[in-house]
């Protein structure tokens, strides 16, 4: 007779909240209405006021403002929208990578006008510089030399056309183009100072072999190649490195978002407002988890990232010291005009010793010319010194690459506080993924091989991002190219291969996101540890929305298989 009055005092305790519930008011919907519409969604079908939410397939299944069709909608939506600030966030390194690329490569001259400086663009830094030297040349050498250069013009325009194309990144040996531009400006000046004698082709080649023992240029051909191949190996690997990292950041955060990581974000930043709890921030560390499962494969660029990052520095100190590419670059004009010189005060020296090996050439009935008697000196004006403004390009370039060093790795943080506007880590009445409370799981490291039992996203450890993958394996690439650069060895730049880029699937919830097909094969994940929130209000867990008593009845017979089938 006990067991009766018991058992009928345990189903009133247990209908009691749930008749309390039935016969209040469910609370209404404008919030999430207003928000649906706002994100361009049509109102028809929207709830006015909550309904029951068994229908949910990653929201929590209690009573909710959504719909099916506006779960789906909003888990589009959030894919669509956590891209986005993917590509947000990576065009905003591009434009720094690109603006050091384009800080070097469009020099920014600085005029003294007053003690403060103050910028003036000009035109591209690298090509300017090669620009100032070859009108140098052009202004300078006919009033100096006369026909020893106007009838050799090309000799020269080939030159400056050949150092451009290397530093674009053309497959050219720089230092047989500095070679052949010597022997064949030795040709055409010896041709031209023995205007006399009739020299043939093969007469040239006999006195090249025998005059180049002697130095006609003195040491110029052996100092200039020397510096000028290692200023541009190093200015040419630089403003690639910046070009390679942009290009990395850019194909890395176009990635499509995986459908775990959908319905993760889904839940992360809609659920709160199907819950009726659009105010309510979502827990920082649960952001946190979030993000750091969805962009595992990006955190593993680091280590890659950081050692591009610091070659571009050790070579960005080679510019601004021993290969300085503006005291080569923009004296190069001058460096061959020191040569000329050197052949000119060598002249009959050369020839007897040519004349000595080769022989005597045939008189030409044309006659000679005195020209080049006529026609002597050196270019001694220094061009004007852009050394400051090259070092404050320096600096800057090197603030700006060890703040992105570790860009990979702190994208998590930067994400949940300045775009997913999470709360603080203290915040114990924000959005766990359940409910409203405090989240207690631990926040998880750093790649992939760490989201090992993320408690918030499912990652598949086995299967790295291939895109990404190949773009960690330019990054190694093009860091070693730049090691190479900085201690003065030549590097070829192949056209980068074809982008590896993936496509979304339309605007369609799948299946494995929003459909039926949610159950999956047992794996070593931990189950979820989120706090156990109060009971306040609605509840949270039920199956059904209304016939509390009943599912209260089921959950004492079988928590544990409700449990695990319910939040799969």
């Amino acid at each position: 007779m006990r067991f009766f009055p018991w058992g009928f005092w345990l189903l009133c305790v247990a209908s009691a909240p749930a008749r309390g519930d039935s016969g209040s008011k469910a609370r209404s919907c404008a919030e999430v209405r207003q928000l649906y519409g706002a994100k361009g969604f049509s109102l028809n079908g929207v709830p006015q006021a909550e309904i029951s939410g068994e229908h949910l397939r990653i929201c929590p299944q209690g009573y909710t403002c959504c719909t099916s069709e506006m779960e789906e909608n909003f888990a589009n939506k959030s894919r669509s929208e956590f891209e986005a600030m993917m590509k947000e966030a990576g065009r905003s390194v591009q434009t720094i990578l690109t603006a050091q690329y384009r800080s070097f490569d469009t020099f920014l001259s600085f005029l003294w006008d007053t003690p403060v400086l103050k910028p003036h663009i000009t035109l591209d830094y690298f090509q300017d510089l090669l620009n100032k030297s070859e009108k140098a040349l052009y202004d300078t050498f006919p009033s100096l030399y006369g026909e020893l250069y106007t009838q050799n013009m090309k000799v020269f325009k080939d030159l400056y056309s050949e150092l451009r194309r290397y530093y674009r990144g053309s497959n050219i040996n720089l230092e047989e183009a500095l070679n052949e531009f010597w022997t064949r400006l030795l040709e055409r000046l010896f041709k031209l100072m023995n205007a006399q004698y009739h020299i043939t082709d093969e007469y040239l080649d006999c006195m090249v072999k025998h005059a180049e023992q002697h130095k006609p240029f003195g040491e110029v051909p052996r100092d200039l190649k020397l510096k000028a191949t290692r200023a541009f190996i190093v200015a040419r690997s630089y403003a690639q490195g910046f070009l390679v990292g942009s290009d990395v950041v850019k194909k890395v955060s176009q990635v499509s978002l995986s459908h775990e990581c959908t319905r993760a974000v889904m839940k992360l930043m809609y659920c709160p407002h199907c819950r009726g709890m659009a105010s309510v921030k979502p827990c920082s560390n649960y952001c946190l988890n979030v993000v750091k499962g969805c962009l595992a494969n990006q955190a593993d660029l680091n280590t890659e990232w950081k050692y591009l990052m610091d070659a571009l520095v050790a070579v960005a100190d080679r510019i601004d010291g021993p290969y300085n590419v503006d005291t080569v670059i923009g004296t190069i004009h001058m460096r061959i005009s020191e040569a000329i010189s050197n052949l000119q005060e060598n002249k009959d020296s050369i020839t007897a010793k040519v004349f000595q090996g080769c022989g005597n050439p045939k008189i030409s009935t044309k006659g000679s010319s005195s020209e080049d008697k006529k026609r002597r000196g050196k270019v001694t004006l220094e061009p004007k010194s852009s050394a400051v403004a090259l070092e404050m390009l320096v600096l800057d370039a090197k603030g700006n690459l060890t703040a992105l060093k570790s860009y990979w790795v702190t994208l998590p943080g930067v994400l949940c506080s300045k775009k997913v506007m999470a709360s603080s880590a203290a915040d114990d009445k924000c959005w766990n993924g359940m409910t409203k409370g405090s989240y207690l799981p631990e926040v998880m490291g750093d790649g992939l091989a760490n989201q090992i039992n993320n408690p918030e996203v499912e990652v598949d450890i086995t299967k790295p991002d291939m895109t990404i993958r190949q773009q960690i394996m330019q990054l190694k690439i093009m860091t070693n190219r730049l090691g190479n650069a900085n201690i003065g060895n030549d590097v070829d730049f192949q056209d980068a291969s074809d982008d590896m880029s993936g496509s979304g699937s339309g605007d369609s919830c799948p299946d494995d996101v929003c459909g039926k097909r949610l159950s999956k094969n047992p794996s070593t994940r931990q189950p979820e540890t989120h706090a156990i929130p109060k009971q306040s209000g609605h509840g949270v867990t039920g199956a059904s929305s209304r016939s509390l008593p009943s599912a209260f009845l089921l959950f004492l017979s079988g928590a544990s298989i409700a449990a695990q089938h319910l939040w799969r």
